[in-house]
């Protein structure tokens, strides 16, 4: 008989502990962000813009989870794949949905499998990264 481990994919419960965990990681800092929390589909979980963040965060941070979970690595360690003679120069104009290859998007594992991705704009690309690996720490 087969002891297979059932992958539990990212619930909204989920999500909602991420986009706190992110923002808690934000308000420490004094940053305004945006926070996306894509599932392994790629579709939206949630989303939260702090009052102040500018509006571009949110654009940002969706396009950056979005990246993370297509290319199931952090975008942190994409960032030279894109410069000009990188494997993956001509990837960020080559498809509809446009990729973005700054630091703050991290996919999200459970189990060993990929379930989904965060995205963090607003803050200095290092900054962003380090509130999404929180985050993702936060939830266990």
């Amino acid at each position: 008989m087969s002891t297979a481990t059932v992958t539990v994919p990212l619930t909204t419960q989920d999500a909602d502990v991420l986009v706190a965990a992110a923002h808690q990681a934000a308000e420490a800092s004094r940053v305004t962000v945006s926070v996306t929390v894509l599932d392994a589909g790629g579709h939206l979980l949630a989303f939260r813009r702090d009052d102040r963040a500018v509006l571009i965060s949110g654009e940002t941070s969706t396009r950056k989870a979005y990246t993370a979970l297509q290319l199931d690595a952090p975008t942190a360690d994409l960032v030279d794949a894109v410069q000009p003679g990188g494997l993956f120069h001509t990837l960020p104009t080559a498809l509809d949905r446009p990729l973005l290859f700054i630091a703050g998007g991290v996919p999200i594992r459970r189990d060993g499998r990929l379930i989904g991705a965060i995205g963090v704009g607003g803050g200095a690309p290092e900054q962003d990264h380090r509130f999404a690996t929180a985050a993702i720490e936060a939830l266990g």
